[in-house]
């Protein structure tokens, strides 16, 4: 399959196109004394429009630095992806690679501008992009570029996909082979804000209408990403739909929030009301009862894209569009 990725522009392409010698946009480049500062200033500008990027092996000799990775993720404060960064972040080392790390918020402005970043300040870029102009973007850039989580957005860029549907399968039937029919889900509100696909969401539907269970679009209840999201969430949902047995929530820092504050309302877990998370985040195991969960192995996640990364870096010839697959598995603790 064809990556679609645009020829690399050389630096000969840039010299043709400013019409010096090679020799010139080299000292331009690598900011040379021995170049009119004007004529430097215009090689830059012209490289940079033309999309040009010096050579990795070259800006190494040049510079004498590392490979490096930027490692784009959307929460730095959701355990989530400080487990995958640690992952990624052994991989590179083994490699000899440093590894800058970004932060986005899942913010849509952010993310653009971190796009625009990685072009002139890393090597290879690992990504978690929310927003779909993003990806669009970082898939056109000149730049070998691996995707965390990349769905069915982009089929030309090489990723890690997470097999949604497997999980919530296996959480969802778990949870109504217990008898629940009554299932709630308490989904991230940066979905719903952002009008961006929501696979987990978009299976919780699919699996209760194959199961014969109607879904009461007031049983979808958005949070804000955090424990406490969660808990008022939880609050909320309980107010308007007392009778919920069951809930799924999005991750399991929302489902934390929720089972705590489900405890404080005064009801019995999972007597009164199970609850579900979905990431296998080690501090689900801390609350009373321990939280059942879909499973991810997260530092095996950033392993992988460190793999496709070097396999981008080693050349067009070495692999097509490269995918990968994390499943989830359904880890049952006290909470259903």
């Amino acid at each position: 399959m064809s990556t679609n990725r645009r020829p690399r522009v050389t630096i000969d392409d840039v010299a043709r196109a400013t019409g010096v010698s090679r020799q010139t946009v080299s000292r331009a480049i690598n900011n040379k004394t021995e170049i009119d500062p004007e004529t430097r200033q215009r090689i830059l500008d012209v490289a940079r429009a033309m999309g040009y990027r010096p050579s990795r092996f070259a800006r190494g000799l040049v510079r004498q630095h590392l490979t490096t990775v930027g490692l784009v993720i959307a929460d730095v404060l959701n355990p989530f992806f400080p487990e995958v960064a640690a992952g990624l972040l052994e991989a590179a080392e083994h490699r000899g690679w440093q590894v800058v790390v970004y932060s986005t918020g899942s913010d849509h402005r952010k993310e653009l501008e971190v796009v625009d970043m990685l072009f002139d300040q890393v090597d290879v870029g690992v990504a978690f992009l929310l927003h779909q102009d993003a990806i669009v973007k970082a898939a056109a850039a000149n730049l070998p570029f691996v995707l965390l989580d990349k769905g069915d957005r982009a089929p030309s860029v090489p990723g890690v996909r997470i097999d949604f549907e497997s999980g919530v399968r296996q959480g969802l039937e778990y949870l109504i082979d217990r008898g629940h029919r009554r299932i709630a889900m308490i989904d991230d509100l940066t979905y719903v804000t952002a009008q961006a696909p929501d696979t987990r969401r978009d299976l919780y539907l699919k699996i209760m209408t194959e199961r014969g269970l109607p879904v009461d679009a007031g049983w979808i209840q958005p949070a804000h990403n955090s424990v406490e999201g969660g808990g008022t969430a939880m609050e909320q949902l309980l107010a308007a739909h007392p009778d919920v047995t069951a809930v799924f929530a999005y991750n399991d820092m929302i489902a934390i929030g929720a089972q705590r504050r489900a405890v404080q309302l005064g009801l019995r877990v999972p007597g009164d009301c199970a609850f579900l998370g979905f990431d296998g985040l080690s501090i689900g195991e801390l609350v009373d009862p321990p939280l059942t969960t879909l499973h991810l192995d997260k530092r095996r996640l950033g392993e992988i894209a460190i793999e496709q990364a070097a396999l981008l870096l080693a050349g067009p010839g070495e692999a097509a569009v490269l995918d990968a697959v994390i499943r989830p598995e359904l880890l049952v603790r006290g909470s259903t």
